[in-house]
């Protein structure tokens, strides 16, 4: 048998490795120079696509490099899921927001849940310990998910690729509805007039200035690069499905993730972040995902294979 660098001349094997080294350079740059360039909204996109597939085409397989494809995919999402504001004004003109309210009304017996909770919770005009306490769990989501696949790759590593796998396309496929139906969070509708004397309020900003002080302006502006992105409630998915997946993997972490996932559907409902209606789109979202995922495996294994070709080419 032929050595791999007879297989692969250094020619090709230098336009492989330099176009994985342009793709991940793109990755990072494209999007955070987008709005000064104006770039095309379809060249962002398949930047963020191709930063991935640069580091898997780069680098041998590995532990470190499986978190960092991950790493990757979560930067997509992040630039991917703020490009409809980019256009402020033209997101708020397919802004859906009645219809959200309309059926948490129904839901909730006549009432919004979001106000029936924070009656039932707080008290008018000052920070409680129960919010302090729902807005950590609100805030500890921007961990959980990555650190439950963490712990998969090394306690089960034989279950991470099936896990990432699914839990990038619940961010995908989560990110699509934020750009197909546009939805206002409660918070939002309650003050622009949406939910007449049911006020909503958004009690993570109370909790926030307390905690973070000074810092707390930045940090929410960073926080909220698109406050249209709620339906489907991808918080709320994406704990189930960790729950779900960590379960699989290990019994005692599952049971973390359930009741981690618990408590964080009352904290969305509760701090105005989202309608129940969004929680139950997010459960439908990871349906969605866990029947699927065997459908679409030969296909996602198929590019495995390719993508192992170009990466055998690359360091060969």
């Amino acid at each position: 048998m032929r050595p791999l660098r007879q297989m692969y001349p250094r020619p090709r094997r230098g336009l492989v490795r330099g176009a994985a080294l342009v793709g991940i350079a793109a990755s990072v740059a494209l999007p955070l120079l987008r709005k000064r360039l104006r770039v095309p909204r379809g060249v962002t996109v398949a930047a963020t696509v191709a930063g991935p597939l640069g580091t898997a085409i780069l680098l041998p397989r590995t532990k470190p490099r499986d978190a960092l494809l991950f790493a990757q995919q979560m930067w997509a999402f992040t630039v991917v899921h703020e490009l409809p504001y980019d256009d402020p004004e033209g997101l708020r003109r397919r802004l859906r927001v009645r219809y959200a309210v309309k059926w948490d009304r129904i839901i909730g017996a006549g009432r919004l849940p979001n106000w029936r909770l924070q009656r039932w919770f707080g008290r008018e005009g000052r920070v409680t310990g129960l919010d302090r306490f729902l807005t950590y769990a609100h805030w500890a989501w921007f961990m959980e998910p990555h650190a439950s696949l963490v712990f998969i790759l090394f306690r089960d590593n034989q279950r991470f690729a099936r896990a990432a796998r699914q839990m990038a396309a619940a961010y995908d496929l989560g990110c699509a509805g934020y750009f197909a139906v546009p939805t206002a969070p409660p918070w939002w509708a309650s003050e622009n007039g949406y939910t007449g004397d049911e006020r909503v309020n958004r009690l993570m900003v109370k909790v926030g200035e307390e905690v973070w002080g000074d810092a707390w302006p930045l940090l929410y502006k960073s926080l909220g690069g698109n406050p249209w992105a709620a339906m489907p409630s991808l918080h709320f998915g994406a704990s189930v499905l960790s729950a779900m997946l960590l379960y699989e993997s290990n019994r005692a972490a599952g049971v973390v993730g359930w009741t981690y996932a618990g408590v964080l559907g009352i904290a969305l409902v509760a701090l105005g972040e989202h309608y129940v209606l969004d929680l139950l789109a997010g459960l439908l979202l990871v349906g969605i995902v866990r029947k699927g995922e065997p459908l679409v495996e030969p296909l996602a294994l198929a590019l495995s294979d390719r993508i192992q070709q170009l990466e055998r080419v690359a360091n060969a």
